[in-house]
């Protein structure tokens, strides 16, 4: 049995720093690049449950399809899985949609069904919702892409406790973009985000054994 791991507000602050990632990429859409740091802690037992939950974000954007989505209004009552990155990343963000993606394969059809993915763009001056559907499309067709005003995107990151910060160019044309690593997810029953995945712990196996409960609106 896994011995439940409860995290305080000042504790999610400080995983926020440690999962922090500079991600540095070419200025095409293949997303290449040799700058690319990470640093944290491997939480190989799973998620850590909040002892706190976070409210869901009050955020209103463009969605992948070019249509207004409400957060709030769009993913009520069902479990949610929310990750703050950019298309262009080299890694982390292809890895943790993908992890994401190869863990929902394995639920249920009934469980794929409730379960939403919300994917929104610490870029959006070139994550464009045509560019985040076919970047999506990739991984899983039925995650949802948001894309919109960078100052309204940062301050629903900072509600949940993790930081981002605007993309910059450098001398030699590569995008950096910097990033908080977690992944939220959101209890069906209440709303509000009751576990915290860091890149060390959301990989598809710890995923494919803790999303069954989160989707119940259980914490593993």
């Amino acid at each position: 049995m896994r011995t439940t791991r409860v995290l305080s507000a000042a504790a999610v602050v400080l995983t926020a720093a440690l999962a922090l990632t500079a991600c540095g990429g070419d200025t095409s859409t293949g997303g290449t690049s040799d700058v690319a740091s990470v640093e944290g802690a491997d939480q190989a037992r799973g998620g850590v449950t909040l002892d706190t939950p976070f409210p869901k974000p009050d955020l209103t954007l463009t969605s992948d399809t070019g249509e207004e989505f409400d957060l709030i209004e769009e993913t009520k009552g069902h479990p949610t899985l929310l990750f703050f990155g950019y298309t262009n990343c080299p890694d982390v963000c292809p890895l943790t949609m993908s992890n994401i993606a190869v863990a929902k394969a394995e639920l249920s059809e009934e469980q794929q069904r409730k379960l939403r993915v919300v994917f929104v763009t610490t870029d959006p001056e070139r994550d464009t919702p045509k560019r985040l559907d076919a970047w999506l499309g990739m991984h899983d067709p039925s995650f949802i892409g948001l894309t919109g005003d960078f100052d309204t995107i940062q301050a629903a990151a900072r509600g949940v406790g993790v930081h981002i910060e605007e993309s910059y160019e450098k001398k030699n044309g590569d995008v950096v973009s910097t990033h908080g690593g977690q992944v939220l997810a959101f209890s069906p029953k209440d709303d509000k985000g009751h576990v915290l995945y860091t890149e060390g712990s959301a990989t598809p196996q710890i995923l494919g054994k803790e999303l069954p409960k989160i989707i119940k609106g259980e914490t593993p």
